[in-house]
């Protein structure tokens, strides 16, 4: 049977047996030591009433702020899709394979921007990251609205990456510092619907908007980047300038809702109680910057890899389904504003349909087995479509498609989330799966090449969710086989070492998931 590892991390030595069966703790003689001292790993018993009002307050700051940050997000880089529509390609004599290009320079800066700005994050502070890309995107997205060559919308579209880069997996992170493991998927998935929304409003912005062809000199597709670009950068400075909280621990500094000094303890504590957070009830962060934790995740994290295939293949059905939807719609035979509002409906019920599925996920704190049913929807929608002639059929099936993908995309970006500690870790395994995402979608924009019915995309859509079914069931096991042995390993130490340091609360947040009292979530 595997042994655990019983160390906190770089800057402490594991704890070992000696020759005799005694134990011996040594640290290590550096200025960085990775925690302070937390020794009592005993459950402190927290008033259900205090941390009720704690929940709806950070629920009613966090969730709405979030989404709205995605929503701007998924609108400002899936809308050159309904630009596209509007006569973008045809004003800037782009082809398809010039429309592609654009869209895959996009992804490149976006993915080497995730992981810097993840571990920035803590240490700046999210108050500031956050409100900061958001305004600096809007500008450029308001840009491109200006450009009057190819070349100059290629520009727009890389510094639109690296601006947004940082954001989702910013996102999650952040969120992960806020909500316990099992009850943040259904707070995630109100965030991440937004992108069902983004597909809904951007599609009905962009019928409207693009009446506004001519005005200024200006044709509809610039319109469309104007405007919504001046509203994210609008609603990036207004929530600079308000405020946004970086954490738990300093939550009371909000100015609408504060926590008071008995909830912000309680909720921190529940969240330590939880292997969630990254606070103690004092309020004081413990954990500081460590490239040993960093490199740890490529090294000592086989269920990050593991959820990362699954999280590739869903990048290419989501990013594809965000930048093309219009385009599929549109080779149906649809007139242009018909085209723009028939975008609309299939993501509506997309985001009904994923915030039940991630509250019964978070009620049966199961995530694997919702990617496998929500990815069967999707392949079922992928093949109808390959199947039928009939454009009405082909538009239902999108119902299935977009669905399925988008209800799968939650519950993968919170297993993630949910199986990785301490903070470095965790955000080091959200950037590096969100990385690999953002690769899926850099497939995603060079497989619809054959119009009308997109043969080649929807094969390869339908590879993809069906690999999805069988990596998350694969992934399902595994999990459930590495929970077991760390039972028996808990087990043996009890035995061997009841009260022992292996279970003080300083070990339990140096390991994090290392620790033998860590159960993955499946």
């Amino acid at each position: 049977m595997q042994s655990f590892p019983l160390a906190v991390t770089s800057d402490v030595q594991p704890v070992s047996e000696s020759g005799d069966g005694g134990l011996q703790k040594h640290f290590a003689s550096s200025r960085e030591d990775i925690y302070l001292e937390k020794e009592s790993a005993s459950s402190v018993e927290i008033d259900p009433n205090v941390m009720r009002s704690a929940q709806w307050k950070v629920d009613i700051v966090v969730v709405p702020l979030v989404a709205m940050y995605y929503l701007l997000s998924f609108i400002d880089r899936s809308n050159i899709g309904n630009a596209r529509i509007a006569g973008l390609q045809t004003s800037l004599e782009m082809t398809n394979h010039d429309f592609s290009t654009a869209l895959t320079i996009t992804y490149v800066p976006y993915i080497l921007m995730e992981l810097p700005m993840n571990l920035l994050m803590k240490r700046i502070g999210a108050n500031y990251t956050l409100p900061l890309m958001v305004t600096l995107w809007g500008v450029v997205t308001a840009c491109q609205g200006a450009v009057k060559s190819y070349n100059g919308l290629l520009a727009c579209r890389f510094f639109l990456g690296a601006l947004e880069g940082g954001l989702f997996p910013g996102i999650v992170l952040y969120m992960s510092s806020f909500y316990k493991r099992h009850e943040l998927q259904v707070r995630f998935a109100m965030m991440f619907s937004a992108t069902s929304l983004a597909g809904a409003f951007s599609g009905l912005l962009a019928a409207g908007i693009e009446n506004m062809d001519g005005i200024r000199g200006l044709p509809g597709w610039a319109w469309i980047f104007i405007l919504e670009g001046l509203f994210t950068t609008l609603f990036g400075l207004v929530t600079f300038l308000v405020g946004i909280p970086s954490s738990p621990a300093n939550f009371p500094n909000n100015r609408f809702l504060k926590l008071t000094p008995l909830e912000q303890a309680a909720y921190c504590e529940a969240l330590t109680q939880d292997w969630s957070g990254d606070a103690d009830a004092d309020g004081q962060e413990h954990e500081v910057f460590s490239w040993k934790e960093v490199s740890s995740v490529f090294t000592d994290a086989a269920q990050v890899w593991l959820v990362c295939v699954p999280l590739f293949f869903n990048g290419v059905t989501l990013f594809g389904l965000a930048n093309f939807t219009p385009t599929i719609v549109g080779a149906l035979k649809f007139n242009e504003t018909q085209t723009q509002l028939l975008t609309v409906p299939p993501y509506v019920c997309s985001f009904v349909i994923s915030i039940l599925c991630s509250y019964l996920c978070d009620k049966y704190k199961q995530r694997g087995i919702m990617v496998v049913g929500a990815s069967l929807v999707a392949s079922v929608g992928y093949a109808i479509f390959l199947g039928s002639t009939n454009k009405h059929v082909a538009y239902f099936s999108l119902f299935l498609q977009i669905t399925g993908v988008y209800s799968a995309a939650p519950c993968l970006s919170v297993w993630n989330a949910n199986n990785v500690q301490p903070h470095y870790r965790r955000a080091t395994s959200i950037a590096l799966a969100f990385g690999v995402t953002s690769s899926g979608g850099i497939l995603s924009t060079w497989i619809f090449v054959d119009p009308p019915r997109f043969h080649i995309a929807t094969s390869i859509n339908l590879a993809s969710a069906l690999t999805m079914v069988a990596v998350s069931a694969i992934t399902i096991f595994y999990l459930s086989h590495v929970n077991k042995r760390k039972r028996e390993e808990v087990a043996r130490l009890e035995r061997e070492m009841p009260n022992g340091e292996w279970d003080s609360r300083r070990e339990r947040r140096g390991l994090g998931d290392r620790h033998p009292r860590f159960e993955y979530t499946l």
